[in-house]
């Protein structure tokens, strides 16, 4: 099969995806759809795995990670109500699939990765380095990225044990953040603050995500 024929098979795949695993089943924003179609989620998942990259699940990748199954990967774009206008800081840049999602919706993204490998992975993506409003930030996501707060939307892509008390004090008033929380069992919370800086959590629903790492277990 030639090139273009297999690109031809793949964006076919990756439209399946979206349309049958994602807008099928409730999200329904315009922009975000678009960015699921157009963004090639092949080119961050591992060579041995890719034959699975529009499949709706949940996939190896490297260092012991994952890379997030496509439908919650949307579900929680969603939530962070995105706009040109938006600075969004990461927490898990894993091999940077969520990064260019959330640099096609936002104004700004800042993401942090802890493990030295994946920052370089993600950075050095051919598909990454066609964005321009990108920043990795190599460092402990529970301490997240003072130096450019506050942020309209914070998403985290691993579960700590809690929300960490530095995210929550990044977030801009009006600000939403989207964070799995819990060791064994997680639930997916939409946390957001009001004009008066007052916290509000919300469940969304359960999930399962590797644990967010701490500087002190490297």
């Amino acid at each position: 099969m030639s090139v273009e024929n297999d690109e031809k098979l793949l964006e076919k795949e990756r439209r399946m995806m979206v349309e049958d695993q994602i807008e099928s089943r409730g999200v329904k924003g315009k922009a975000l759809l678009t960015a699921l179609k157009k963004i090639p989620r092949h080119l961050f998942v591992p060579a041995d795995f890719r034959e699975y990259a529009y499949s709706d699940q949940a996939l190896p990748s490297y260092c012991g990670q994952t890379i997030s199954q496509p439908y919650i990967v949307a579900i929680m774009t969603e939530m962070l109500s995105l706009d040109k206008s938006s600075k969004v800081l990461e927490i898990g840049t894993g091999t940077g699939y969520q990064t260019t999602i959330l640099a096609e919706l936002a104004n700004e993204v800042y993401t942090m990765e802890i493990i030295p490998e994946l920052h370089d992975i993600a950075k050095n993506n051919p598909v990454v380095q066609n964005y321009n409003n990108i920043k990795f930030i190599l460092g402990d996501g529970y301490k997240g990225y003072e130096a450019a707060a506050p942020y309209d939307a914070i998403i985290v892509t691993a579960a700590p044990p809690y929300v960490p008390e530095a995210l929550t004090n990044q977030l801009a008033p009006g600000g939403r953040m989207v964070i799995p929380v819990g060791a064994y069992e997680q639930t997916l919370y939409l946390v957001t603050k009001d004009l008066d800086d007052k916290i509000s959590m919300k469940p969304l629903l359960w999930v399962q995500f590797v644990p967010m790492i701490k500087k002190k277990d490297l």
